[in-house]
Formats: C-alpha cells, sequence, structure tokens
C-alpha cells in the first residue's frame, strides 16, 4: 500500500479526501493545526510548512504528496506569503530532497478567476489571477512547472474548483467538485504513469462550467457529478444585485475583495507567562 502525505489535513478539502481515501492508501496526515478525529489508517505529523525542517521531517518515507497546506482565501500578503509561497517551496524542495517523485498540487480556479464567466479555457490559458491568494497558486503552478523540467518529477496541478457535497450558490453550479469525483482526480494524480506535468482542472462534469477539461479527460477522469440538478433551488435562492465586478468574473467576489474571512485561521500562539 503506497504512503500519502497529505498537507492541510484539517481543512475543508483534506477533511472530504482523507475520508474518501480511507482504506485505499496509507495516509500521513499533516498539518499545524490539530486534527479533530484521526482515522486508523492515518498517522498524524505536526508541521508548519513555512519552516523548512518542518518539511523535510515530514515528508520523508512517502510515495507521492498531496500538497493541500496553505492559506486558502483571499488575505493579508505576510499570511499568504509564509504560508502559501514560502511553505510551497519548501514542501517540493524537501520532497525532492527525500527522493519523492510525485507531487498533486491543488491549485486554484482563482488562478484564473479574471476570465469573464462568458468564456471558455482551458489549461493552456495565460494564468490571471484574481488576489493575492491567486498569484500565490500561480507561482506554485510555475514551480511544479520548474521542478517537472529541472529535477524529473512528477507534478499534478489541479486547479480546484469548490470541493463540496452540493452547489451553494450560482457561481458555484460552474465550479461544483463533489468528494468523489476529487478522490478519482486525486487517485488518477497518484497512479497515472505518464505524469510528468499536467494542469487540470478540479470540477465535476457540470452543465454550466467554464472549463474546457480535456486534459484531465485525457488521462482517464470521468465524473460522475453535475451540479445541474440543483440549479433551480440554487438560483432560486439567489438574491438580485451585488457586485458587477464579482458577477462577471470567474473568480467572484476575490476579484474586489481585498480580504476574506479565512476558514481555517492559524492558531493563536501561547504567551509566554
Amino acid at each position: 500500500m503506497k504512503t500519502i502525505l497529505i498537507t492541510g489535513a484539517s481543512g475543508d478539502v483534506g477533511t472530504h479526501l482523507r475520508r474518501e481515501l480511507a482504506g485505499k492508501y496509507a495516509l500521513r496526515v499533516s498539518d499545524l493545526r490539530p486534527l479533530k478525529k484521526i482515522n486508523k489508517e492515518e498517522k498524524f505529523v505536526r508541521a508548519d510548512i513555512s519552516k523548512y525542517p518542518d518539511a523535510l521531517r515530514i515528508t520523508k518515507g512517502v510515495d507521492a504528496i498531496v500538497h493541500l497546506g496553505g492559506y486558502s482565501v483571499e488575505g493579508p500578503w505576510e499570511g499568504i506569503l509564509n504560508a502559501n509561497i514560502v511553505g510551497c517551496y519548501n514542501v517540493f524542495e524537501a520532497a525532492r530532497r527525500n527522493g519523492v517523485k510525485r507531487i498533486l498540487f491543488p491549485t486554484s480556479n482563482h488562478a484564473t478567476g479574471f476570465y469573464r464567466r462568458d468564456h471558455t479555457i482551458d489549461h493552456r490559458v495565460y494564468p490571471k489571477p484574481d488576489s493575492r491568494y491567486g498569484v500565490s497558486k500561480v507561482f506554485g503552478e510555475a514551480l511544479a512547472s520548474l521542478y517537472a523540467d529541472k529535477y524529473g518529477m512528477q507534478m499534478f496541478c489541479m486547479r480546484i474548483g469548490n470541493v463540496s457535497p452540493m452547489p451553494i450558490d450560482k457561481r458555484r453550479l460552474s465550479i461544483l467538485f463533489t468528494p468523489r469525483d476529487l478522490a478519482q482526480l486525486v487517485t488518477i494524480g497518484i497512479e497515472h504513469p505518464d505524469i510528468r506535468f499536467e494542469i487540470v482542472y478540479g470540477v465535476s462534469k457540470n452543465k454550466r462550467s467554464w472549463y474546457d477539461n480535456s486534459n484531465a479527460y485525457r488521462l482517464g477522469y470521468k465524473p460522475q457529478d453535475d451540479s445541474e440538478k440543483w440549479a433551480a433551488e440554487t438560483i432560486a435562492r439567489e438574491k438580485p444585485g451585488g457586485d458587477p465586478v464579482a458577477e462577471a468574473h470567474q473568480g467572484g467576489v476575490f476579484c474586489s475583495a481585498e480580504e476574506i474571512s479565512n476558514p481555517a485561521p492559524l492558531p493563536k500562539k501561547k504567551r509566554r507567562k
């Protein structure tokens, strides 16, 4: 059984993925935050990936890495820099030093969020990040390309939409990524023999999708879900009006917001007495 490291394991995406992959792989799960529940197939290792020694420690002896760790929304530059740029570099470099060949990097739809909603884009478009967070994901994609070309590593970049069992608003009808479709795409990223450097979209087969995801289909991805069955009730809940910039672009509120509430804030440091 392969040993897979999942960083950022306590977040929403990590929690869904751990459940879906339980029993299929030996999971080494890591986060700066403690996990509320650890399954018997998992081994938890606490780490701060902005510190290189921590990254070196957790990446030793694994077969592949799913690098979910980082700041997950738009926010202050210092937080994004440390978690998403320094942290990403540390994980990639530590993996190289430890001989780990394969990394799955869940990048984001926000790497291309300033494309308009009336455009269909594929994996070859020029990045148009909608936020500092989006810029950090473009950095991760570029770093993955470097490590594939310079060091012969196998890098699988997934531009994640919104991981959820069902859409919560109109925008997410286009970017829904159900947990079982997430698990299928991650499994392809772990198991496909011919990965070198790939960019795919992490979305289900949504009728309203903004993405030509043919590169994922080429690798064998066959998503099971479509957000359309929730469309009528989701649209009925939508309030009229709103930010015209957000409404026009694929990245939504990230295109105009300076900061979005972090769903997984870092634990506060204890004061020394």
